[in-house]
């Protein structure tokens, strides 16, 4: 089902004309659907290589992005993280770009595949340290490096208002995490200088392998900006994980209630866009709301 009104369909067959154009001595491997989020989807190509394909042309400048800093990113960083091996060019056949990538064995974290969420949320920190300490490499916040969850909050106010009133009747305790976003809102900016952000280290984006976080994976969000925004997929992973990795980064109060409005943003208007077409990502946004306000309840023993 097409997740934008501006989506470009796309099937196995086009796969197969995309690679005997541009990689003929790929075409024949065999070729399976491997997911699909809300801006890419995902072809496994043989046992060792990975086709993401762009949903709409602004999806198709993300995936520049990651083959022009995945390589330059890579050597730098304690996990392991896509290898571009080759950048696909606009045909008749599929009028973006699009790009191919080495497959990293692993799978999503979650119950199953995490022995230890202490563990992981401390590994997932020194990720996120790791990043950060990088500065910004020489970029700016401009162009493709200018992604909105980078930026402060007041500037995402005239579409998250939006957002609630869309939700309204669907969330249970709307109120409660719109009140949270209002008092984010009344804090000082972060003060702290831009650095290079990944964006989106949800659960499906981090891959555990024999128990342990392995690599992190979609960087077509990597922006520059403020790393409030950063910390807001910890409330997508288990609260034991959420609170090593707070701990591990010592992240004050002030960041820690700005993280929170952004992932409160970012879920309800998560459920807002996708609530008609993407059944599963909204089941994600729930639950990181929920978790949200279960983490704001006061638990009696």
């Amino acid at each position: 089902m097409a997740l934008h009104e501006d989506e470009i369909p796309v099937d196995e067959s086009i796969i197969r004309s995309l690679l005997a154009r541009e990689r003929p001595e790929w075409a024949d491997l065999p070729l399976k659907r491997a997911g699909a989020g809300t801006d890419n989807t995902m072809f496994r190509l043989g046992d060792d290589l990975l086709v993401r394909v762009p949903r709409n042309a602004h999806n198709a400048g993300m995936l520049r992005k990651e083959q022009t800093w995945l390589p330059r990113l890579a050597p730098l960083l304690p996990l392991t993280v896509p290898e571009p091996v080759h950048q696909g060019s606009p045909s008749d056949d599929f009028p973006l770009p699009w790009a191919i990538y080495r497959w990293i064995d692993g799978a999503e974290a979650a119950p199953d595949t995490v022995h230890d969420w202490a563990a992981f949320g401390r590994d997932l920190a020194g990720f996120v340290r790791t990043l950060h300490g990088l500065g910004t490499m020489g970029a700016v916040r401009a162009g493709d490096l200018a992604g909105y969850r980078g930026g402060l909050l007041r500037d995402a106010g005239h579409w998250v208002d939006r957002g609630f009133a869309d939700c309204a009747g669907l969330v249970p305790g709307l109120d409660t995490l719109e009140r949270m976003w209002r008092d984010a809102l009344a804090l000082p900016d972060p003060p702290g200088p831009h650095v290079l952000l990944h964006v989106d280290l949800k659960p499906t984006n981090l891959l555990a392998r024999d128990g342990t976080l392995h690599a992190v994976i979609d960087f077509a969000g990597l922006a520059v900006g403020h790393p409030d925004a950063e910390h807001a997929p910890t409330w997508d992973l288990p609260a034991e994980a959420r609170e090593a990795y707070r701990a591990a980064l010592d992240i004050d109060d002030a960041t820690w209630q700005r993280a929170r409005a952004w992932a409160i943003i970012v879920g309800v208007s998560g459920i807002a866009y996708y609530r008609d077409t993407f059944p599963a990502f909204v089941a994600e946004c729930h639950a990181r709301l929920s978790n949200i306000l279960d983490a704001d309840s006061p638990h009696v023993p």
